[in-house]
């Protein structure tokens, strides 16, 4: 059968039979693989602590970063609280607990930390019911900790308003899902001939294709993809988030995904966008690492300056990327105190050299960190 004669790849006849130009690919796996092992080799040098700190900023950022591609706000806090609590990393007050947000942080952290445990359709079933505690998505209901039935009609991908919908993808029939799930798994917890990040892209991509759930596919596919670059990386802790990447270049995420369905089983394009977004999430992790470094350098240098607890909050807050621009409005209701205590607590910091007014004067006046370079938030 030729592609011409179906509509998506998993109606082939060669289906899930994956081909790929491996030669073509070895330039772009070699390229990240270098840049892994050069963040792995700056990591080494840093000491426990701060690599604890930098994997607490890249799994903070794929869990915020993998439900904003699907159009989910989560509240970073709340994310960032959840998961120091569970890595044993001080950062202080915690956020209060947010039944949502600890649902899809314990799917991420399963999937990482655990990356060397078989994935099951029970775990997988176990995933999906953290994702959605409550058995609804935004207003409707849908099945949780199972396959979708399509009861009311195929599983489809779609944009657009109601009355002009496109489809941008049609996933297998619910009365398949059992032995294409099974096929899936038994490849994904198997030994297998291909490279272990070409393994990763693969089964990233044959999850979302196959589309088992009611909701949540994309998430529960990138969290399988992070598991195979766990074991790619030999280390279940992790350093960099290919979420956030991927919800950088959201469109063209989208974009090779349709491409890739709705061709041939050849998917060497699919593969080649896999390894560059990676190489660029390595990348950026290379940033996010120079800011953890920065950090402990500021505290390093103020460790013997008498500082109330207002002031570490939000030089923290600045540290870790602030939004916008710092005023003493903010500041106070921040610190949840006085205009007048905000002041104060300003003006010491600029007398000790630690904050730096801007030109702006007046109600316009804002402050930032007067050392250490600010990271503007991925």
């Amino acid at each position: 059968m030729k592609s011409g004669d179906y509509k998506y790849i998993w109606q082939a006849s060669d289906w899930p039979n994956w081909h790929f130009d491996l030669a073509g690919l070895a330039g772009p796996m070699a390229e990240v693989s270098r840049a892994q092992g050069l963040l792995m080799g700056r990591l080494a040098d840093v000491g426990m602590a701060l690599r604890d700190q930098a994997s607490l900023v890249a799994l903070t950022e794929d869990v915020v970063k993998t439900s904003e591609i699907e159009g989910e706000q989560l509240n970073f806090e709340s994310v960032r609280s959840s998961i120091a609590r569970r890595l044993g990393v001080d950062i202080g007050a915690l956020a209060p607990v947010d039944r949502h947000v600890e649902g899809v942080v314990e799917m991420v952290l399963d999937a990482t930390a655990n990356c060397q445990a078989p994935v099951t359709r029970e775990r997988l079933f176990g995933w999906h019911a953290a994702l959605f505690p409550t058995g609804y998505s935004g207003l409707s209901r849908i099945k949780v900790g199972g396959w979708r039935d399509d009861a009311s009609g195929p599983m489809q991908v779609v944009s657009g308003p109601i009355g002009r919908q496109r489809v941008h993808f049609e996933a297998p029939s619910a009365d398949r899902l059992e032995d294409e799930t099974r096929r899936f798994l038994d490849w994904l917890n198997g030994a297998s001939n291909e490279p272990p990040l070409i393994k990763a892209g693969l089964g990233h991509l044959w999850f979302v294709t196959l589309h088992p759930f009611d909701d949540g596919n994309g998430r529960i596919a990138r969290a399988i993809g992070d598991r195979l670059l766990a074991r790619a990386d030999g280390s279940p802790q992790r350093f960099y988030s290919l979420s956030a990447q991927i919800q950088r270049e959201r469109k063209a995420y989208y974009d090779i995904l349709e491409r890739t369905q709705k061709r041939s089983m050849d998917v060497t394009e699919w593969l080649a966008w896999f390894l560059d977004t990676l190489h660029r999430a390595v990348d950026q992790a290379q940033h996010t690492l120079d800011a953890v470094l920065a950090k402990a350098r500021f505290w390093q240098r103020w460790a013997t300056t008498p500082l109330n607890e207002r002031q570490v909050k939000l030089l923290n807050k600045l540290l870790d990327g602030f939004e916008g621009k710092l005023t003493s409005s903010k500041w106070a209701a921040i610190a949840k105190c006085s205009p007048d205590t905000a002041l104060r607590d300003i003006n010491d910091l600029l007398a000790r050299g630690v904050l730096r007014k801007s030109d702006a004067g007046g109600r316009s006046t804002s402050y930032g960190l007067d050392d250490a370079p600010t990271r503007e938030r991925a």
